[in-house]
């Protein structure tokens, strides 16, 4: 295949750098502390699962199942779907006892439940958003708004790259998009060195990734250095900071052809591995989330969707507890037994939670098809590993698991906890743009939630 330098320039750089893609190559930094975690796996249910059904057990529900709801839980509220007098719904689901440490969980969730002893419970988040993609936005970025960094891209500009070969920050998705799409592992108004890369599950896993037909790696090693001539000749005219993570983007996508196929690529590993995961495409991503870590990936996001249950809660909700149970058993389980729990940090959320009242099919109070609204008030998330301590609770919620009762966590508290461990402090992780100091928890108080740290 001829291809002179002018034609190429004509024609194919536009598909390299398609191929180098942002949130590449950031460099290693030091974190203010020791930390307590290298690396974050976090695994976003998007949709919002009802944590009444799965980890928040309200026994005094079963009292409720069928009346009419309490005029406090309703009366001049905005809910979602739900309107006038709604009806209580007790869990479906039988909760037991779990591990050493008793911690209460659904049958929806028996491969999870036997790793309790390891994880904390924090019962009373809660957020100021009840629609989707505002409140998925919230999570991730802090604000309810798009143009604003995501975590995992303030982890890479707090923190850099720990493998030069490998983007700081990798996104995988299993299902639909997230109703905020891309948005949530962007840059914002960071450099685009730091925006999530999304590893793809067909073709290759990362876009153009591979070499046109015909091209040798010499010859892609020869365009990607011409093209790094011209670019730092730009630079030395311009000095804009964007052109030198052209350069480094385009470095690390060469880099990228050889050491990402290999890591995504699971055929290497024991079948008794890929069998603990199970067969289906989260599993598969959770399996690969822990290569990530190993190779020194510094947060790791896995998106799984469609957990918005407004109906037919009986069927829907124990077929996506079946679909992730057994993969996130089995990080939690394969990563303690290489011993890398303790500096892996899981963390398992969604963007709101499930009210105690069902939302009937139509509006009709059939129980049978009902579902649950969505509800920003009080719900659970959990960690693992990181320094967190396992077999406790953070938190409670009352009766009905509508209102928190001690412990209110905001999701700025839960980004200062992650920064934490990672050996961040949250207060001095800033970026200078629109003439103020901006910061993931912004200007009101987070705070670190000690009492679940190990």
């Amino acid at each position: 295949m001829n291809f002179d330098r002018r034609s190429f320039l004509k024609a194919g750089a536009a598909s390299l750098a398609s191929m180098a893609m942002p949130g590449m190559a950031a460099g290693n930094k030091l974190p203010h502390f020791a930390p307590k975690a290298k690396s974050v796996i976090f695994l976003h249910m998007v949709g919002a699962p009802s944590q009444l059904d799965m980890f928040d057990y309200k026994p005094e529900l079963e009292k409720w199942d069928g009346k009419d709801a309490p005029e406090e839980l309703y009366k001049g509220k905005k809910f979602a779907f739900i309107t006038g007098v709604p009806k209580m719904m007790a869990s479906p689901y039988k909760f037991k006892k779990h591990g050493e440490s008793g911690q209460y969980m659904s049958e929806l969730l028996p491969n999870l439940s036997k790793c309790v002893d390891d994880m904390a419970f924090i019962r009373s988040v809660h957020t100021k958003e009840f629609n989707h993609a505002p409140a998925q936005l919230q999570f991730h970025t802090g604000l309810n708004r798009q143009g604003n960094p995501s975590l995992g891209s303030w982890m890479s500009y707090g923190l850099g790259s720990n493998n030069k070969n490998l983007p700081p920050f990798v996104v995988m998705v299993s299902g639909a998009m997230p109703g905020a799409g891309a948005q949530l592992w962007n840059n914002g108004f960071l450099p685009s060195v730091h925006q999530g890369v999304e590893f793809r599950s067909k073709g290759d896993p990362v876009l153009f990734l591979s070499d046109p037909k015909g091209m040798s790696r010499q010859h892609r090693r020869d365009i990607v250095s011409d093209i790094n001539a011209l670019n730092r000749e730009s630079y030395r005219k311009s000095r804009d900071a964007e052109v030198q993570t052209r350069i480094s983007q385009y470095n690390l996508a060469y880099r990228m052809q050889d050491s990402v196929p290999e890591l995504t690529d699971i055929k290497n590993e024991p079948e008794h591995v890929r069998k603990l995961y199970g067969d289906n495409l989260f599993g598969k991503h959770c399996l690969q989330a822990r290569r990530l870590a190993e190779k020194g990936v510094r947060f790791i996001e896995l998106y799984n969707a469609t957990w918005d249950h407004h109906s037919n809660l009986d069927t829907a909700l124990p077929r996506k507890c079946k679909e992730v149970d057994q993969g996130v058993a089995a990080l939690l389980t394969d990563l303690k037994q290489r011993g890398m729990l303790e500096d892996t940090l899981v963390v398992w959320a969604a963007e709101f939670g499930r009210t105690p009242m069902l939302q009937a099919e139509s509006g009709t109070g059939v129980k049978s098809k009902s579902g649950r609204d969505h509800h920003k008030d009080a719900f659970t998330i959990w960690m693992a590993g990181g320094g967190i301590k396992g077999g406790v609770s953070y938190g409670t919620t009352d009766d009905m698991g509508y209102y928190i009762n001690e412990n209110p966590v905001e999701i700025r508290d839960v980004h200062a906890t992650i920064m934490h461990q990672m050996g961040l402090k949250h207060e001095d992780v800033s970026f200078r743009y629109m003439g103020l100091d901006q910061r993931l928890t912004g200007v009101e108080e987070a705070h670190i939630l000690h009492d679940i740290l190990a």
